[in-house]
């Protein structure tokens, strides 16, 4: 099966050489799960030529908010809601998980209630998993399609599924502990509370339920529902 990775943002500049971008990591997450990856860099204006190119598409995580006014932004939703109207399944990360929501009605703002950084616990359709995360902005507002299969305190829409067609997450599955380290590193100084920063550091030994979300991302593209 071929997955087209819609690739949204870039890593930092410091942390390619040693861990390539994000869709590295997400071909990583995926390994050996029966598919094919092709990576289109939307956020340059490099956009497949048809929706049906590939077998479902996955869009990565960004820095960049979905309610920018970017050149990048608006074809990203216009194709997002032909993959949706033709039922090809896809997959939203952060990023991803907001800006499908957001072309599809929903809401996404800055957060006022701050970040959430680092190893994440969630309710997990009635499981307790751990995941890391690293956002301010969230969906506040779901799309009538969309029903949540994640939450937590501080995320009420962490995870959302719409029926055979989309399942979307805000956390970060494909970050391991030395991503995030790196991502406190160069992007988190003036940006995350310095506080916040060292809570997530002193997480980064602590289990996460990386392989039982990348089953559901494996299951959800094959089967077109969750693990």
């Amino acid at each position: 099966m071929k997955i087209g990775i819609l690739q949204t943002g870039h890593a930092p500049d410091q942390l390619r050489p040693a861990v390539g971008d994000y869709d590295d990591l997400f071909e990583k997450l995926l390994a050996g799960q029966g598919f094919t990856f092709e990576t289109f860099n939307v956020v340059d204006m490099k956009f497949p030529a048809a929706i049906t190119d590939c077998d479902g598409w996955l869009i990565t995580g960004s820095k960049h908010g979905a309610y920018e006014d970017l050149p990048f932004i608006p074809p990203l939703e216009a194709m997002i809601l032909d993959i949706y109207a033709a039922e090809i399944p896809m997959v939203g990360i952060c990023f991803g998980h907001q800006i499908i929501a957001q072309a599809l009605g929903g809401k996404v703002v800055k957060f006022d209630g701050g970040w959430a950084v680092g190893r994440q616990t969630y309710d997990w359709g009635g499981e307790t998993m751990a995941v890391n995360a690293w956002h301010q902005d969230q969906v506040v507002e779901r799309p009538a399609d969309a029903k949540v299969c994640a939450s937590n305190e501080f995320c009420e829409n962490a995870a959302l599924v719409y029926g055979r067609r989309a399942f979307t997450m805000q956390p970060h599955p494909e970050f391991d502990a030395a991503f995030i380290e790196g991502l406190a590193k160069y992007r988190g100084p003036g940006n995350v509370p310095d506080a916040q920063l060292s809570s997530a550091q002193e997480d980064l030994l602590k289990p996460i339920d990386t392989e039982k979300v990348a089953r559901q991302i494996a299951t959800f593209f094959h089967e077109r529902q969750l693990a």
